[in-house]
């Protein structure tokens, strides 16, 4: 029986494939204007919940009730082919009759400007007002401007709006796919990981639109700041139990470490409990005299609910290897420049006259729009690619430890994990190797996995994990934290911050950036200025600068 006042509403719900159970009489609902975090370690079952949700699966038990009349809209990491549309027409698809409507519309409006009967013209012109109707009733009018509002606060600016979408990439395609999703505009709205793909300022205006949204919502995200600032409830899968806290991802986590402690204190005195009572059996079970009272505690034993405590992921922390320490001047680069060639053969300007110092222990973010030259600049400074102009100079024994996306392809696809580490610092024994590979979270048969196999946030893990291992002085990270769960985002963070080195990186995660940051260095312009303070210095230097 669904809540009057829930939107979805999970009751006893059961579900397993073949042997293995993802969950047992889990219960939750969410109501209108709620939005809520689904949280749990990969496997456990989010993706199924949403797929429960959208009727693409049955459960095994139990019911997922929700109201007749409800629009529910979904935003998969699998996207379906796109092709054959501009950007606009294919987000406009998914509002479906708006759309249907708006092309019926035009089609009226040419075939009213030929001649023809009076009585063909007349019903033309009444289907015109009906259509007219309700269009206006579906919002129709600002639909063209309220989708060009959505693709450029994802990044897709207003010159690619007509443009193909088979020219876009992969990753691109991801933010079309979430625009037509956006642009429904439901009452309910599910999301799996939709900050994948997006980088710091679409993020952002991402994040304002969900906080804006009157529906109700369920997302699952990498992202601790997404997810604190937008839901007040989480609802965890794990352990083939589905559990639901109030409060964000910071207060979930909290609260999860109280209900641990409490469940293992529960367990203790249940088993000092029980110890006893199996000890008067023991001790009595042949005496006559108290048969009636051992056979009372054998039946008052087997009524009992064993507490069982789940076991938790393993963490471990990662010992650095001693680097060898540097100069005082890490990098310099004096009056820099980077034209690109473009496909077309044409220059592009992507910065100049970049001149900065980045000194032993500094921890600078690199920041700026989509397209600014982060990138690019953390490249120069790798020796990636040659500056156009000016001078890069990396200073005196400086050690470099690149990653970029571009990292996960240099892996032996036919190689296992431990051998693909292994190959990379051979002469440590395959028990360095297993310790570094534990504190990456591949333990037990994980690590003879072959890279092949392997999930992106799996392959990030492993070439981070080598890049570490080489003890380098100067890390030069590229998005370390695409693909990665929150959890691993947690561990990396954590071997940053004993990194006994300097770090120069790029990333869209903000909890990274604030914990770690001590240096901003901004592209924007096609130049670069320094700021000398941390993140949360620089938001709110920016912030005064805009009022």
């Amino acid at each position: 029986m669904l809540s009057p006042k829930a939107m979805i509403q999970v009751a006893g719900l059961a579900k397993h494939y073949g042997n293995k159970v993802l969950y047992r009489n889990g219960n939750f609902q969410l109501n209108p204007g709620e939005k809520a975090g689904l949280v749990g370690p990969n496997g456990a079952g989010k993706t199924t919940i949403f797929r429960l949700l959208m009727s693409e699966e049955r459960p095994d038990e139990g019911q997922v009730s929700k109201p007749d009349r409800v629009t529910m809209a979904y935003f998969s990491q699998d996207i379906e082919d796109m092709r054959g549309k501009s950007v606009l027409d294919e987000v406009k698809s998914a509002v479906g009759a708006a759309g249907d409507i708006q092309n019926r519309l035009r089609q009226i409006e040419a075939e009213l400007s030929e001649p023809m009967d009076d009585d063909v013209m007349a019903k033309k012109l009444e289907e015109y007002g009906q259509l007219q109707g309700e269009f206006e009733r579906l919002g129709g009018y600002d639909l063209d401007s309220r989708i060009a509002e959505i693709l450029t606060g994802l990044g897709i600016p207003p010159e690619d709006h007509l443009r193909p979408t088979e020219s876009f990439s992969g990753g691109w395609k991801m933010r079309i796919a979430l625009a037509k999703v956006l642009a429904v505009n439901p009452d309910i709205l599910l999301m799996d990981e939709p900050t994948n793909h997006l980088d710091l300022e679409s993020i952002i205006w991402l994040e304002q639109w969900l906080i804006n949204f009157p529906g109700a919502l369920l997302m699952t995200s990498h992202d601790r700041d997404f997810m604190n600032r937008i839901v007040s409830r989480i609802i965890e899968v794990a352990h083939q139990s589905i559990t639901v806290y109030g409060g964000n991802y910071d207060f979930y986590e909290r609260e999860r470490a109280i209900r641990r402690e409490q469940l293992v204190a529960a367990a203790k005195r249940q088993e000092d409990m029980l110890a006893k009572e199996e000890e008067f059996i023991a001790r009595f079970a042949a005496r006559a005299s108290h048969a009636a009272q051992v056979q009372s505690r054998v039946k008052k034993l087997e009524k009992i609910d064993r507490i069982e405590v789940p076991t938790e992921e393993r963490s471990m922390a990662f010992e650095w290897p001693e680097p060898p320490r540097g100069g005082e001047e890490v990098v310099k680069f004096d009056q820099l420049g980077k034209v690109w060639k473009t496909n077309e053969g044409q220059e592009k300007l992507v910065f100049r006259g970049a001149s900065a110092l980045v000194k032993r222990l500094d921890r600078v973010a690199v920041v700026g729009v989509n397209g600014a030259g982060k990138s690019t600049l953390l490249k120069i400074v790798a020796g990636q690619t040659e500056a156009t102009e000016g001078r890069c100079t990396v200073g005196a024994s400086i050690k470099v430890g690149y990653f970029s996306q571009n990292s996960l392809d240099v892996l032996d696809r036919q190689s296992t994990v431990v051998e693909e580490v292994h190959s990379r610092i051979p002469n440590q024994n395959l028990g360095y190797v297993r310790n570094l590979l534990g504190a990456f979270r591949f333990s037990g048969d994980e690590v003879e996995k072959k890279i092949s196999v392997l999930s992106g946030g799996e392959k990030s893990r492993v070439v981070l994990a080598t890049i570490l291992a080489l003890a380098p002085n100067f890390l030069v990270l590229d998005e370390p934290t695409n693909h990665l769960d929150i959890q691993s985002r947690e561990t990396l963070l954590d071997a940053i911050k004993g990194f006994p080195g300097t770090v120069m990186m790029v990333s869209h995660d903000r909890h990274f950036l604030r914990a770690l940051a001590t240096r901003v260095f901004e592209v924007d312009r096609q130049e670069i200025r320094i700021y000398d303070m941390g993140w949360d210095d620089y938001i709110a230097w920016k912030a005064r600068g805009t009022k």
